[in-house]
């Protein structure tokens, strides 16, 4: 079954906890935090404070992606009772594999993610010791861009690499998805499906996760 992850970026901001709770009933399956410190990425969004607003709004669990550098001295804060994945970016971290180490020592999942420039190959050695490979299919920045066919691509191949090395990692799509490539990613491999705007900008929330499953099932 696929899992789809609402970005809490494309939410209404004055009504941050009530868009989470929506998307819940809604039937989503983790609440995706996309932090960015204007730095690695052009953009500024928000920091644990804000994250932390949303426990006990609902019980889904969060699935945060670091779009920072210096990752390894602010992590730690993102760490919750309710955090799944730390995401953090491969083109961001010097000593990765310290990076991944400590995450998972705090008590979270360890995930990295790729840029739409950054092969997979990039990822050779740490494969066996992440739980989540997210693939970028738009620059990482900002909401709502176009998405780029080459990322169905890479979800296959790191597919591929998971069947032959027996790994259990989960793949994530991120960057403009929605009901036009469902049925293309899913079919490559893509387990948990990132979506912003277009659930967002949905009439109704439901209804839109419930075509976006039919589409990729």
């Amino acid at each position: 079954m696929i899992k789809i992850a609402p970005s809490m970026l494309s939410a209404d901001f004055s009504a941050f906890a009530e868009d989470a709770a929506r998307v819940a009933r809604a039937g989503a399956d983790f609440l995706h935090m996309d932090i960015m410190d204007g730095h690695f990425v052009p953009n500024i969004s928000f920091g644990p404070a804000v994250m932390k607003s949303l426990l006990g709004k609902t019980d889904l669990p969060f699935d945060v992606h670091l779009m920072i550098e210096n990752a390894d001295r602010i992590l730690p804060e993102f760490v919750t009772a309710q955090t799944e994945y730390i995401v953090v970016h491969q083109e961001a971290c010097v000593q990765l594999g310290r990076t991944l180490d400590l995450i998972r020592s705090l008590g979270a999942k360890p995930g990295v993610a790729l840029n739409p420039a950054t092969p997979v190959s990039a990822l050779d050695c740490v494969l066996a010791d992440i739980d989540l490979v997210l693939i970028m299919t738009v620059n990482p920045g900002y909401s709502g861009q176009k998405f780029r066919p080459a990322g169905i691509e890479k979800v296959r191949r790191l597919a591929e690499l998971r069947r032959e090395r027996g790994l259990p990692f989960r793949i994530e799509v991120d960057g403009g998805v929605g009901l036009g490539n469902a049925r293309a990613l899913a079919e490559a491999g893509t387990d948990i499906f990132v979506t912003g705007s277009a659930l967002f900008g949905a009439p109704d929330a439901g209804e839109w996760m419930r075509a976006f499953r039919k589409a990729a099932e």
